[in-house]
């Protein structure tokens, strides 16, 4: 197992580590709803360092990038960030992903899980002047999120953060270290994900400046199981539960990310026969009515009794104190507001499709 340069401070907090993508991971540090609202409430850190970060250069690079993701990178200026998909052309989806505009060269962030795969279909695909390079076992990631993450970051940089946009990023020094920081995250409060060298000495530099700096706002290291809550809370697709190369992006609620006009991509002509055709089924956000009765990955989905879908991903929520989930159901059951029941333990637990996200922010 692989591990990032922020290990010895997980066994120093007695973190329970779990594999994760080929990494001993933090699950947990402590209760995975504490660690879910001090996130909501103040500020969390999360190591995300096993996320992949591929670099991709030269005069073809746009032109490239417009052909495998699903995203319009040209309207991606220099300091922003986009949030993309790649498709196989039977537009089952390869993988989500952040694309970053440096100006001189763009970045992929992308799911750890897949970062082989990714990097292998982006080979296949390239043409004229691109040059792809994989940076990922260089580059440490953590995320600092919550609403005094702000606060506790403005302290240890002369980046002005208030100015700083949703989607935008900037390089310049935090304790001390050049790093990218970028305004963006998976939880859906305001935080920062910070892109620096993975020397451990440099990784454990910044960990524990941020750490003092966010101590009067009882600041938590935060593991992979509340972050997991956190992002379902504000409706955000897991590859490998919501989407994956069985589903496409117009079906799994990620058409906003899918220009179908920009011209020729991967899987485009496909997507516009099934959006012609009517699709078959939707991803929705359901949420259930009995306190007790918490969804999970593979329960079944019914209407009066009759097999309407299944659940991609479930969990309880601590902020809405109540159990919610997403799944793939027929899509002329998919409207919010239609009753629902998820099979759980030979019981059919009551439930209702909402609109997502779950938590407002």
């Amino acid at each position: 197992m692989k591990r990032t340069s922020f290990y010895k401070i997980y066994k120093e907090l007695n973190a329970k580590l779990v594999p994760f993508a080929g990494f001993d991971m933090p699950v947990q540090y402590r209760s995975i709803i504490d660690e879910t609202l001090a996130v909501r409430k103040s500020v969390g850190v999360f190591d995300v360092s096993h996320m992949g970060e591929i670099e991709i250069y030269g005069s073809d690079a746009l032109a490239f990038i417009q052909i495998v993701t699903t995203n319009d990178a040209s309207k991606l200026t220099p300091g922003k960030v986009q949030y993309s998909a790649m498709c196989f052309n039977d537009s089952g989806i390869v993988d989500d992903m952040l694309v970053y505009n440096f100006g001189t060269h763009y970045m992929l962030v992308v799911n750890a899980s897949n970062k082989d795969k990714d990097f292998d279909w982006l080979k296949e695909n390239l043409f004229g002047d691109v040059k792809l390079v994989d940076k990922s076992d260089e580059i440490a990631l953590i995320a600092v999120q919550g609403p005094n993450s702000l606060l506790t970051l403005q302290k240890l940089t002369g980046v002005n953060l208030s100015d700083m946009k949703y989607y935008t990023f900037a390089t310049g020094k935090l304790a001390d270290v050049e790093m990218i920081i970028s305004r963006t995250g998976y939880t859906g409060e305001l935080g920062f994900e910070l892109y620096f060298t993975s020397d451990i000495a440099i990784s454990e530099k910044v960990w524990n400046a941020i750490f003092e700096a966010g101590k009067e706002f009882n600041i938590e290291p935060i593991g992979l199981a509340a972050r997991d809550t956190l992002r379902l809370e504000m409706g955000f697709c897991l590859y490998g539960n919501d989407i994956d190369q069985t589903t496409n992006p117009l079906e799994s609620g990620l058409g906003w990310i899918t220009k179908l006009d920009k011209g020729n991509f991967n899987g485009r002509d496909v997507m516009l026969k099934l959006k012609s055709e009517g699709l078959k089924r939707r991803l929705v956000g359901f949420e259930v009515e009995d306190k007790k009765a918490f969804p999970r990955k593979g329960y079944e989905i019914f209407i009066n009794g009759n097999p309407v879908g299944i659940v991609t991903s479930g969990t309880f929520s601590p902020t809405l104190d109540a159990g919610i989930g997403l799944g793939f159901v027929d899509a002329n059951k998919s409207e919010p507001g239609t009753q629902i029941s998820i099979k759980i333990r030979n019981q059919e637990a009551k439930a209702k499709i909402v609109k997502l996200p779950f938590v407002n922010k």
